[in-house]
């Protein structure tokens, strides 16, 4: 990809409109073209970024285009709307200059979509971390909350914003964002009961109906069917390229970001679900006996519904459509209302309830994104506010939002000379002054406090008696006739001028951008903007979370009988604070253009652009810049540029850059009254000068081009040349090697084969000797193994019959002794079976005459003395066996033998009953009162937390020691130790977690009969000490994590600073002895246990919600502490596996 160096390199058509030649609205808009034909939709004028909307996607705002105009000189590269951001961003970080960049045009010009450019570039460009971007992210999130609010689909535009947006975006010295604030002005709040063919109501409620789920429109007593919905028009309900179902979930998602609660967002979906229930409610006249009319509600089960959602009685509101009371000192009438004052009523509370709603959000998403720090912020402004509006029929609000944009031209031109005279000063350049329409005068016709024309509907809108649109025009006719910029018809007629194209009931002013026709029908009535006392009360009495903050003037208790500040006041007030706010900032300016009114890519229509450009004042801005210079640039970044077309100059120069570009000029024969020379720029006056210097350097490129060219392809073919001789040298080399080696290995061979056939031969002989030599030993070796042979056998035979004879005589001896050892046998059994027999014979009658002596005693009794005897020796034989097999003497030992037989059963059970008993008695005996204390704590801590508490399992089995620090002992803590004057029952080290970031700082926590102490880990120095009858609860969550916070009594002087979250690794410990020291205190009432995954703490004046989830074990498997936005502090808890 090719790399441009300079704004003027390779350009299409011209990129600053500064240096067109010739200059002529013509010769503008054929430029603007030729670039947009060619995908160059940015074009500068000086420092002014003109922006045309492609209406389709270029590969121009990727990462890589970020980094590649990061750090870059404005002229540097080609128009991009990064090069603006760039600059700013930087002169605001190295310079310390608050910026403002304001970006204006008409609808559907691209306004929105660059300023989201803006605020992405400088996301993408300032620095990293986690609370960096999690600022980025939320002033980023802001958008597609704004938008579902404050924008529509309009007949220009799918995605208009109607209103504007001006966000002052924070940084630190360092150039990180902290925050931001959002500015909002003009909401049209007058679409939200009607809309003009071909466009739509506000995004938010056609993403409601489309992607809520089915449960939260049932809750919100809605239909997702459009058709049902007055306020909703039909025709353009469905617009290609928008899925209202997906934004509704990027909507939910981006609130969530930025830091809405749950309950915030459902109330805020319940108020929009009531706008649209307000618009169902319809009227039929009813007639009095007094010959009044009257209006009554002809279906009131939207009434009802919508007074469900709010908290309102029916009645009450009921009557606020049927009935206005007038208050006038201390009287009050009440008159009926008819139809049309009704419907009147109905859309007035209908525009003010969105309206204010719209404000609320505003002022929720700046509380959230505000920066948490009072130390001097640098800001950056961004304004995208509405461009200048003139349509068939214009009103009031094209007549306030075209006075803005001549507030916005009056301070665009003013800064514009400022900076122009301010560079020439600072460059000591002789200033000129500069002839330019001034615009003031239109400003002073509208926005007078006497003759101004606001302030005239003011007075019109204030003043007693009958007062219509037409007394205003009346008003206007003889204050402003003679203004040069104002028109009527009945001030033409008086100057005998007849125009039949200015309609009676109409006037017409003459903008710097042109002649605007406003039509004054309505011009008081949304001036006033009245909302009828009855039902700003009506909406004060609702339970509604919301609504009362929306309403507060209903109010009985603070009734104001003065009239509120009309519309026209309000903007010009808004206004006012807006230039004032950006006079103090660097100005950096984005006109937005769109080429064609279909919203399609490739087509540029010459009449519609040439329209935007003179209204945003282009021709105007082009002839300012030019009419001093029209081309600056620093002495350096000239030299490099021209010093080829100087001999001198080229190629080094080795002197000051100032000196140089004079001898390059000089050198060139430029006319002095052409250029001039500034402290650190040099200024060329015409464009045609610069264009001159630009072909002369086009010409010697080419030169040089050759040149370089010329000696490319010299050397090119005297290396070819020298590589051709290196490797002739190198093949001859080769060659004559390979021949070389080719005659060794034949000589090699020859004398191989001579070798080998003389080795053979003598090989051969010794083969002969050496078998000869084999022979002769192998016929000794044969000869002698025959005799040793013989002489074996011979051995052989005399020992076999030696064996022969021996084996006989032992044979004859076996035999022998097993003869004597059977008769010995059959001698021994004889007398055995004598003796037995004997025995059997006594035995016999032994029993013989037993069984005589007590056969008389024995028939009575028998069977009940066995069974005696038996139970007996059963019992006894169970008691000797229980000796045996009894179980430990440890109380945990649950072990017991297992009973030998059924009837034992109730003795078994018994017995192992008192066994315990005894067992645990003499196991509490042996305890000290020391010992004592600490069971009666870990049963206490099982009664506080078992099944409760995920962490206390694992606390089972670690003892309480208390004093973990061994304060009395350690030298380190003696002067914490002295200024505690009660025992210390529990001295352990805690986090103390800072709500601002999540973080912990480490606190000793001391923990005494009457009070808890938490001092300085580092130099023991006591931070609080709070009684315990200040603690009111203690609240920990139900996971495995430490952290636990100490509630402390509304209004005590402990609870200035708020309550305590902390975090410990013996929670346990504390919060049992913290139990047991506060129950057996006497002043202090019973210590409550809150465990809960979800609190409330207070810090200070602000109530902060601590929410614990589980999530993915992160930094080894620790338990984090995040602050996701002001109101709400997460733990996240590793899942315990």
């Amino acid at each position: 990809m090719e790399v441009k160096t300079s704004l003027l390199d390779n350009m299409i058509g011209v990129g600053d409109m500064v240096l067109l030649e010739p200059l002529s609205e013509d010769s503008f808009i054929e430029n603007l073209r030729n670039r947009f034909d060619h995908n160059e939709i940015y074009t500068y004028i000086g420092s002014v970024v003109i922006s045309m909307n492609p209406y389709r996607s270029l590969p121009i705002f990727t990462p890589d285009k970020v980094e590649e105009y990061r750090n870059r000189n404005f002229y540097e590269l080609s128009p991009h709307i990064y090069a603006l951001a760039d600059e700013a961003y930087r002169s605001l970080r190295d310079q310390d200059k608050d910026q403002c960049i304001l970006i204006t045009g008409e609808s559907g010009a691209g306004k929105t979509e660059a300023s989201k450019l803006v605020m992405s570039y400088v996301a993408a460009v300032c620095g990293k971390g986690q609370e960096v971007n999690k600022v980025k992210e939320q002033l980023l999130q802001s958008n597609p909350v704004l938008e579902a609010f404050g924008n529509a689909k309009t007949v220009r535009n799918d995605n208009s914003s109607r209103f504007g947006k001006y966000m002052d975006i924070e940084f630190d010295f360092k150039g990180d964002p902290l925050g931001g604030v959002i500015s909002n002005y003009l909401l049209e709040k007058s679409r939200v009961v009607k809309q003009p063919r071909g466009e739509r109501n506000f995004h938010v409620f056609y993403q409601l109906l489309s992607g809520a789920s089915d449960d939260t429109l049932k809750k919100l007593k809605l239909d997702r069917d459009f058709s049902k919905y007055n306020y909703l028009s039909l025709d353009s309900a469905a617009v290609n390229g928008l899925d209202d179902a997906a934004n509704f979930r990027t909507v939910r998602n981006a609130m969530q970001i930025v830091g809405f609660m749950e309950h915030e967002v459902q109330s805020v979906l319940e108020l929009v679900a009531a706008v649209l229930k307000l618009g169902n409610i319809e009227f039929k006249p009813e007639s009095r006996c007094n010959g009044s009319d009257e209006s009554r509600i002809k279906d009131k089960n939207d009434l009802k519904e919508m007074c469900e959602l709010l908290g309102i009685e029916q009645s009450v509101l009921e009557r606020a459509f049927s009935y206005r009371t007038v208050e006038a000192k201390l009287e009050k009438v009440s008159t009926t209302l008819n139809v049309s004052q009704a419907y009147y009523a109905r859309d007035a509370l209908a525009k003010n309830l969105y309206s204010r709603l719209f404000s609320w959000l505003v002022t929720r998403i700046n509380e959230s994104i505000k920066a948490q720090t009072k130390a001097r912020h640098k800001v950056m402004g961004v304004l995208d506010i509405y461009g200048f509006e003139i349509f068939e029929e214009n009103s009031f609000e094209q007549f306030i939002i075209n006075y803005c944009n001549e507030k916005l031209q009056q301070i665009f031109i003013e800064l514009t000379l400022r900076e122009e005279q301010e560079e020439y000063i600072r460059e000591g350049i002789e200033w000129t002054n500069i002839e330019y329409f001034n615009n003031a005068v239109i400003c002073d016709l509208i926005e007078n406090h006497q003759n101004g024309i606001l302030a005239m509907l003011d007075e019109e809108c204030l003043r007693p008696g009958t007062v219509t649109d037409e007394t205003f025009l009346d008003k206007l006719n003889t204050i402003c006739a003679e203004h040069q910029h104002f028109e009527s018809r009945l001030s033409k007629n008086s100057k005998f001028i007849t125009d039949h194209s200015l309609p009676h009931n109409c006037f017409r002013i003459l903008h710097y951008a042109g002649k605007v026709l406003y039509r004054a029908e309505g011009f008081v009535d949304k001036n006033n903007d009245l909302l009828y006392r009855d039902l700003s009360q009506a909406m004060y009495k609702a339970n509604h979370s919301l609504i009362k903050q929306l309403f507060p003037e209903g109010n009985p208790a603070k009734v104001n009988l003065k009239r509120p500040p009309t519309a026209g006041f309000q903007f010009k007030a808004s206004v006012g604070t807006l230039m004032r706010n950006l006079q103090t900032k660097n100005p950096n300016y984005i006109r937005c253009i769109k080429p064609n009114d279909k919203k399609a890519s490739h087509i540029f229509t010459d009449s519609l652009v040439c329209h935007q450009v003179r209204y945003l004042g282009l021709m105007e801005n082009v002839r300012v810049r030019r009419a001093g210079y029209a081309f600056r640039q620093a002495y350096e970044p000239c030299l490099e540029r021209y010093k080829m077309l100087c001999k001198q100059t080229w190629p080094h120069w080795s002197g000051p850059a100032r000196k140089g570009v004079e001898v390059l000029m000089a050198d060139l024969q430029v006319p002095t009254e052409e250029f001039s020379y500034g402290r650190s720029k040099i200024f060329i006056r015409n464009p045609r000068t610069l264009f001159s210097l630009e072909e002369r350097r086009r010409q010697c490129l080419q030169d040089l081009a050759t040149l370089i060219q010329k000696i490319y392809r010299g050397w090119k073919c005297r290396c070819h040349f020298l590589l051709l001789k290196k490797s002739q040298i190198v093949v001859s080399a080769w060659y004559r090697r390979y021949a070389q080696q080719k005659k060794y290995q034949k000589i090699k061979s020859a004398t191989t084969v001579v070798q080998s056939y003389t080795r053979g031969w003598q090989a051969r002989k010794l083969l002969r000797e050496l078998k000869y030599q084999k022979r002769c030993k192998e016929a000794v070796t044969t000869i002698a193994a025959f005799w040793h042979g013989t002489q074996a056998r011979m051995e052989l035979r005399r020992l076999k019959q030696e064996a022969r004879n021996k084996h006989a005589v032992t044979v004859i001896w076996a035999y022998w002794q097993g003869t004597k050892a059977r008769r010995e046998l059959r001698r021994l059994k004889e007398e055995a079976r004598r003796k037995h027999a004997v025995a059997v014979i006594w035995a016999y009658w032994q029993g013989l005459k037993v069984r005589r002596e007590y056969r008389k005693f024995f028939r009575a009794n028998a069977g009940k003395k066995i069974y005696d005897f038996t139970i007996q020796r059963i019992i006894q034989k169970y008691l000797l066996g229980m000796k045996s097999t009894i179980p430990s003497m440890s109380p945990i030992n649950k072990s017991w033998p297992a009973r030998p037989y059924r009837f034992l059963d109730g003795v078994h059970t018994e017995l192992r009953r008192i066994f315990h008993h005894w067992r645990c008695k003499k196991y509490r005996s042996q305890f000290t009162e020391e010992t004592k204390a600490v069971y009666e704590e870990k049963l206490e801590a099982s009664e506080i937390f078992k099944d409760k508490k995920a962490l206390y399992p694992s606390s089972v089995s670690q003892p309480f020691k208390g004093d973990y620090l061994e304060i009395s002992k350690n030298p380190k803590y003696q002067k914490l130790n002295s200024a505690v004057d009660e025992k210390v029952l529990l001295a352990d080290v805690v986090n103390k977690i800072n709500r601002a970031n999540g973080k912990g700082t480490a606190r000793i926590f001391l923990l005494t009969k009457n009070s808890v102490v938490l001092a300085d880990q580092k130099t023991g120095q006591v931070k609080a000490s709070v009684p315990l009858p200040d603690l009111t609860s203690v609240s920990v969550s139900t996971q495995s994590d430490g952290f636990f916070a100490l509630k402390l009594k509304e209004g005590s002087a402990s609870a200035i600073k708020g309550d305590f979250l902390l975090s410990s690794e013996h929670l346990i410990e504390i919060i049992t002895k913290l139990h047991r020291t506060g129950a057996t205190a006497a002043d202090s009432e019973q210590l409550n246990i809150d465990i809960s995954d979800e609190f409330l703490v207070q810090f200070k004046q602000d109530k902060v919600c601590v929410k614990f989830i589980q999530g993915a074990p992160k930094n080894g498997n620790s338990v984090s502490c995040k602050r996701k936005n002001n109101r709400l502090l997460e733990v996240s808890v590793p899942t315990s596996t």
